[in-house]
């Protein structure tokens, strides 16, 4: 069993211990010391497991007899054409097949979450005002587990169109009991904020704590244990696309997320003869199908569509080491294509601690202008840029094209001296869901009474210093105004 921490600054604690190894003591694959499970390494690689050595068939996929009575299953995730780098299948050896269930019940719709983001619904709202929302609670009332607790913030899209995003936050209190999940939309990128998640997949077991994150991809069933109790996070899913590593370009081979240090489970199954409950996700809305048996009794598989794991204090942060800012592209851990080839879909980038050395730099985030709808959470620790009513759970947005940027103080303060090589994030992470896409804000977030709007007023006092230099410029302008009409009568004797 995992060991149990109650205490969210325990997993800072782990978080720092995880980030300083540098001796050999890592655990195999850099797993955390309290993980208890065992894992393969790559990204988008060809895996195969077995929790029985020698049942997985050799020299074909299903033959007329799989080893042990077995069903051979295989889950298509992507045209069976598509190219060979985008064709995504997994090959299942079973004790049932999926299909073994007693139909499908369509169950009462989730008034806090949403899948339709085109503003023609009147349960979504449009803004340019940059918005932030408090730490969500957990509910202390009645027992909701992982997929009752889902609560959706902002998109854009429609999944049943295809393209598009949505994020969520989930609140949770208790472990999903004899009950499983199924995302038929899109794919889910979870990241813990308090609490571990201990979930049943039926590629295996996945142990993911605050400074880890997940992907669940589509049609994949899961279920989630809370083995430190009550829980919060949050959650990006894309439609139409499955996350993918950035491109490195000039960084060569090398950096920002290593694709060995993904990690994905291996086999483990469960054969019970129980009733459970299989909770699916279509167009947005939630159906019940019963069966009298886990859904987790794959015995054996192969494939490259399987789900897995990260710890982001592996990311390989790169930056200017002579002056300015580099885009904060190279904080890109996953993307996520669209069908514009010049925009991703979306993109998850983290802010970790890391080194800020370029010289006659003014070193906070410029005032920016950027076609990105950007919506950050905090996972520990402080992060600078932000107000301080930005904390670990809760919620910054900023939409496409709206101006940002610090308050006057922070710039007099940036602008005043040379600043010394300098430690950023120091024990805090935070991360960002971006996308191309603007987003609306659901009906859910909109009236949340965690919700505050950042104040315009912290940018009151950015003075027009350019005005103080009067004398100066209009001195400059006259010399220049000067030059050039001399240079006009030196032309006009040339003529």
């Amino acid at each position: 069993m995992p060991t149990q921490l109650s205490d969210p600054k325990e997993y800072q604690k782990i978080f720092h211990w995880a980030e300083t190894q540098q001796d050999g003591s890592v655990p195999s694959f850099g797993v955390r010391k309290n993980d208890p499970y065992e894992y393969q390494p790559g990204f988008n690689n060809l895996f195969e497991s077995e929790a029985v050595p020698g049942t997985i068939p050799k020299g074909q996929n299903s033959p007329r007899c799989v080893r042990f009575g077995l069903y051979a299953e295989q889950m298509t995730a992507s045209a069976f054409v598509a190219p060979r780098h985008l064709n995504k299948k997994a090959w299942l050896y079973r004790a049932r097949p999926a299909v073994a269930h007693q139909g499908f019940t369509e169950l009462p719709d989730n008034k806090d979450t949403e899948s339709n983001f085109l503003p023609i619904n009147p349960r979504v709202h449009l803004s340019p005002t940059q918005l932030a929302w408090l730490p969500f609670d957990i509910p202390t009332d009645g027992e909701i587990d992982f997929i009752s607790g889902l609560k959706t913030v902002a998109g854009s899209g429609d999944p049943t169109l295809r393209e598009g995003l949505a994020t969520h936050v989930y609140l949770a209190n208790k472990s999903m009991t004899k009950r499983a999940a199924v995302n038929s939309d899109g794919d889910f990128l979870i990241v813990p904020q308090q609490g571990a998640l201990d979930i049943q997949t039926e590629f295996g077991m996945l142990f993911v704590q605050p400074g880890e994150i997940c992907v669940i991809q589509r049609g994949q069933r899961f279920k989630v244990n809370l083995p430190d109790g009550p829980s919060r996070g949050y959650i990006l899913e894309v439609w139409g696309t499955n996350f993918e590593l950035p491109e490195l370009g000039p960084l060569g081979a090398n950096g920002l997320a290593n694709p060995r240090d993904f990690l994905h489970p291996v086999a483990k199954y469960e054969i019970e003869r129980e009733p459970w409950e299989i909770i699916y996700k279509l167009g947005g809305k939630f159906f019940k199908s019963t069966q009298n048996h886990s859904p987790f009794d794959v015995v054996a598989w192969h494939g490259n569509y399987v789900p897995y794991k990260y710890d982001l204090t592996k990311f390989v942060n790169v930056g200017s080491i002579s002056v300015d800012h580099i885009d904060p592209s190279i904080f890109c851990v996953l993307t996520a294509r669209s069908r514009d080839p010049a925009a991703p879909l979306a993109d998850f980038l983290i802010f970790s601690p890391r080194w800020d050395v370029a010289s006659h730099t003014y070193r906070p985030p410029y005032y920016h202008r950027n076609v990105a709808s950007e919506l950050m959470g905090l996972i520990y620790g402080e992060y600078a840029g932000r107000s301080d009513e930005f904390q670990p759970g809760g919620v910054s947005f900023e939409c496409g094209m709206v101006p940002h940027g610090v308050a006057y103080e922070e710039f007099k303060a940036a602008s005043a001296a040379p600043p010394p090589e300098m430690r950023i994030s120091k024990g805090a992470v935070a991360f960002m869901f971006e996308s191309s896409r603007p987003f609306t804000i659901t009906e859910w977030a909109w009236t949340n009474n965690k919700k505050h709007e950042h104040e315009p007023k912290m940018w009151d006092n950015l003075v027009d210093n350019f005005s103080k230099h009067k004398d100066e410029v209009e001195k400059i302008l006259a010399g220049v105004k000067k030059m050039g009409v001399s240079n006009g009568h030196a032309n006009g004797g040339g003529a």
